[in-house]
């Protein structure tokens, strides 16, 4: 994996990344002149125990614009710069313009709760130079360096002594909220471990108190004993509808060994890994006949410089359709009482998923 970094007219960080020696890359642009000044900040909830992010800024960032004002795109004409230079890398990384949490957020405002500067980093991952194109047509080893790249940005979160929790995440669809359409993810970094990582972690410590192994390394053990759910089975990776699925057509990809992040993967696992994760997304795909909306959380173990044998690195897919012709919203039982309540048993979303055939050509 290759690197260039560079910064911005802004003072923003960009970061290019090929799989071959980046030969050519313009100066880095920024469609803004004025030096970030985000202050993000945190309001402690006391009856959920958690940190609330405030960031009202955030309000005035793009929107869904039109193609040709596209922020993402690569810029052509130095008049109207974009986020991304020319060149020949593959994947950008960047600082969010209009970040929930900032390294430089500072004086939290006074409030009738406890306040706290929102000291974490956004970064904005650009998959493609090409608007067109979507995580799922892109080549296996266009996957497998994103893959590297996540770990690459985590282990780089790691080694700023404040951030404690590094999640990579894609949005794809405005079902789900994305205001621009040019594929990328983003990477949230935060400076203490979040709720729901918090919750899978002590259950992964319990499991691995009592019995020695990892909790997610079992529960795969199980599934491909009784593969009625698996989707995918490889070598080093696996990807299948759990067992206890809270969305229909959820789905989780792991490695088959035990793997705590990003950084551990071995080559072959990340080759595996980007293959799992291909073949859902084409599925995915194939069965909608459409862009097929869903977030993508990859979770991991802490960047606390511990080891973390009872966590397994994974991503959960989260789509929001409830049936081929609707949509699932989030609503009474699931936001007042956390509880999720399925219309669908997880067996025959997996069977629709599972007689969905994915070309070997697509594959490549």
């Amino acid at each position: 994996m290759h690197v260039v970094e560079m910064v911005k007219p802004d003072g923003r960080a960009l970061a290019l990344y090929s799989r071959a020696p980046i030969q050519f890359a313009a100066a880095a642009p920024s469609p803004f002149a004025d030096p970030l000044a985000a202050n993000p900040h945190f309001r402690w909830h006391p009856l959920r125990g958690e940190w609330v992010a405030y960031a009202a800024f955030r309000q005035h960032r793009t929107f869904q614009p039109p193609p040709e004002y596209n922020p993402l795109a690569v810029t052509t004409d130095p008049a109207a710069p974009t986020e991304l230079p020319e060149g020949d890398y593959e994947i950008a990384v960047f600082d969010n313009r209009f970040p929930s949490m900032s390294l430089d957020a500072h004086d939290a405002p006074a409030s009738s709760v406890p306040t706290a500067p929102a000291a974490g980093h956004c970064e904005v991952v650009v998959f493609t130079q090409n608007p067109a194109d979507a995580l799922a047509r892109l080549p296996l080893g266009r996957i497998e360096l994103l893959l590297a790249v996540w770990g690459d940005r985590t282990v780089r979160a790691g080694r700023r002594g404040a951030i404690k929790y590094v999640l990579p995440f894609e949005n794809r669809g405005v079902e789900v909220g994305v205001t621009l359409h040019h594929p990328h993810g983003q990477i949230y970094a935060y400076p203490f471990v979040p709720p729901v990582p918090a919750t899978m972690l002590a259950n992964e410590r319990i499991y691995y108190a009592r019995h020695g192994r990892a909790l997610l390394v079992d529960m795969v053990q199980t599934e491909l004993a009784d593969p009625v759910r698996v989707l995918y089975h490889g070598l080093h990776a696996v990807a299948f509808v759990p067992a206890c699925a809270r969305y229909p057509y959820e789905v989780w990809v792991t490695p088959i060994a035990h793997v705590p992040d990003f950084a551990a993967l071995s080559v072959e696992q990340r080759a595996d890994l980007a293959r799992a994760l291909k073949t859902v997304l084409l599925k995915y795909e194939g069965l909608w006949q459409r862009p097929f909306p869903y977030l993508m959380s990859w979770y991991q173990a802490p960047t606390d410089g511990e080891a973390h044998p009872e966590t397994q690195l994974h991503a959960q897919f989260s789509p929001p359709y409830r049936t081929r012709d609707r949509l699932k919203y989030l609503a009474g039982t699931e936001l007042g009482a956390g509880m999720f309540a399925m219309d669908a048993l997880p067996e025959d979303k997996a069977a629709e998923l599972q007689a969905v055939v994915v070309a070997p050509e697509l594959m490549a």
